[in-house]
């Protein structure tokens, strides 16, 4: 019968358990022994990862019991009206909402084993929800209207090099947009690069493998396009501080690598796909970003041009919002207060947009509260490994837990000498792209894009698409000299 433990040991602190044993087996059997949880916890986590791969079959299932639901009512003459069990599988269908799901599960197993002041204790005061929150933020201002347009005028200054056709402008945003992570943070780089890419290149309609090699490449990019500083970056920010990481230290180490990668990875892709992505100049079907959207056409509001003053007053919240990005008061209220202003200046701005931003910090926060509680296998995992060995390991770990535990998993492994940490960083910013969960921006990248792959994206053809970047992250920072 399983022991509760009391309130403030849950989790229990690493330090705690017994000396590491002869072999890594040894340690983990040893771990579950003295803490029986640690089992509980993680078979619930899989089960949550292996919801994320199925989500595309509920979404599937909805749409077939729907359309049979449908076909009924046309034959008894009712009117159509959405049927419950198709709602409900669509709702198991969104990626965003599985790791909330599975929260809840585990929710109940922490009160059934200790109590319901630990599962309290554990959910609202160990878990630190500031990196969801900021996500949403900086999400929500990224994907306003005058920053947009900010972005896209300066990319298309680029984009005229190259007659501003739809290959150019997707070759320049999935190279200059994810080192614009290592400035205005990971999460606010692949919003934009997210947007971006919708109105000028997946409008277009390529084809199923072209989606999923845009997809996967914009993924990883992003992940190791954040490298060049040490305050913009989810892994980063875990380790910079304490490893007295700076932005020479990391330009020099992470940052030339992570350009030549990016480089490679969108020419080597450009030369697979060249024909297709020259058939789709062709088309032309571009959207103009000053017509006003749907939407906001809807409720007779007519937007017109966005003076510079508007746009360099949503920079200064962004700019904010970075600076702030580890004190949720701060950031929270000044969005409470930019949301003020964008009303203020309505004629100017399109709808702000909550939705895709609150469905993705839902589904950081339900993998930090998971996340919490894998320590207990994943730092005995990384204390066991050589250097390579270490590098490759990281880069696995990272496809099933967010880079930014992994990195900070490595800060409790006592004794880590400096290549060490080096290649757990690197390994686990070339794994950020193998997975929705690798990367915190990844779940906004998807949520903005989804809609291109039929409302789902198959997680094997998304890792089948960022193999190949990975492939030469993997070189550049582990062979190039």
């Amino acid at each position: 019968m399983l022991t509760a433990v009391e309130p403030s040991t849950f989790p229990r602190l690493l330090d705690s358990y017994p000396p590491a044993a002869a072999s890594l087996l040894d340690t983990l059997s040893a771990r579950i022994a003295a803490e029986p949880f640690n089992a509980v916890a993680s078979v619930i986590f899989g089960l949550a990862i292996l919801h994320t791969f199925a989500a595309a079959r509920f979404t599937a299932l909805a749409h077939g019991v729907q359309d049979r639901h449908a076909e009924r009512q046309r034959q008894l003459g009712r009117p159509e009206v959405p049927s419950v069990l198709a709602e409900a599988l669509h709702f198991l269908g969104e990626v965003e909402v599985v790791f909330g799901l599975w929260a809840i599960v585990l929710l109940v197993a922490i009160t059934s084993y200790a109590g319901w002041h630990t599962a309290a204790g554990y959910f609202n005061g160990t878990v630190n929800y500031t990196e969801p929150l900021f996500v949403i933020v900086i999400m929500a201002l990224a994907s306003t209207r005058p920053i947009i347009l900010l972005a896209e005028n300066a990319l298309r200054v680029l984009a005229r090099v190259g007659k501003g056709t739809p290959a150019t402008w997707w070759a320049i945003i999935l190279t200059v947009g994810p080192l614009m992570g290592s400035l205005i943070t990971e999460p606010g780089a692949m919003t934009i690069c997210a947007l971006l890419l919708g109105r000028q290149f997946y409008d277009l309609e390529p084809s199923s493998r072209l989606k999923y090699a845009t997809l996967g490449l914009l993924f990883v990019n992003v992940s190791i396009g954040g490298t060049l500083t040490h305050f913009a970056a989810p892994p980063v920010l875990m380790v910079a501080r304490l490893w007295n990481w700076d932005t020479p230290f990391m330009l020099g180490h992470f940052g030339w690598r992570a350009v030549v990668a990016i480089v490679a990875s969108v020419v080597v892709y450009g030369l697979i796909f060249r024909r297709e992505l020259a058939e789709l100049g062709a088309r032309r079907a571009v959207p103009d970003v000053e017509v006003p959207e749907e939407d906001d056409a809807s409720t007779g509001l007519v937007l017109l041009p966005v003076p510079a003053w508007i746009t360099v007053v949503h920079a200064v919240f962004m700019a904010w919002t970075v600076f702030t990005s580890h004190y949720p008061a701060l950031f929270l209220g000044g969005f409470l207060i930019f949301l003020g202003f964008v009303r203020a200046t309505a004629p100017y701005q399109s709808r702000v947009e909550l939705k895709a931003p609150l469905l993705v910090g839902f589904f950081l926060a339900g993998l930090v509260i998971h996340g919490g509680l894998q320590a207990w296998w994943i730092a005995p995992v990384l204390a066991s490994l050589s250097e390579t060995p270490l590098f490759a390991t990281a880069t696995i770990l990272t496809a099933f837990n967010d880079n930014a535990l992994i990195t900070y998993l490595s800060t409790l492994v006592p004794n880590l000498s400096d290549s060490m940490k080096t290649a757990v960083m690197e390994g686990a910013v070339t794994g950020g792209g193998l997975t929705v969960i690798a990367n915190a921006p990844n779940p906004a990248g998807q949520a903005i894009l989804s809609r291109y792959f039929d409302g789902a994206v198959l997680p094997i053809w998304l890792m089948v698409g960022a193999l190949l970047p990975t492939l030469m992250a993997v070189v550049a920072f582990r062979i190039l000299p």
